[in-house]
């Protein structure tokens, strides 16, 4: 027989994240949360952010979007890259 006690760990576990730029939380909505986008680099020499500096930033998917979704490009299957045109309405706040 196997027997089991009760441990606790420590740690931290996510609750919620607010993206950086709109200021908008999300909690509970797995599919919202999963399409944040986390900026996390550290500048190098001459860097416009400073010289090894950390960045770091969290971006809602709709954030950045509008930031560059004008400057973005798919890639089909196929490997035939397309320019990215949006076909499905804007999620309402």
């Amino acid at each position: 027989m196997i027997h089991y006690k009760n441990i606790v760990r420590p740690g931290r576990e996510m609750e919620a994240i607010t993206c950086d730029v709109c200021g908008k939380t999300y909690r509970d909505d797995y599919e919202e949360i999963q399409e944040f986008h986390y900026i996390d680099f550290y500048g190098g020499y001459n860097s416009v952010f400073g010289d090894s500096k950390r960045i770091m930033c969290d971006i809602c998917q709709y954030c950045l979007k509008k930031m560059i979704g004008k400057y973005c490009y798919l890639r089909e299957p196929n490997g035939e890259i397309i320019k990215y045109q949006h076909q499905q309405p804007e999620k309402e706040e």
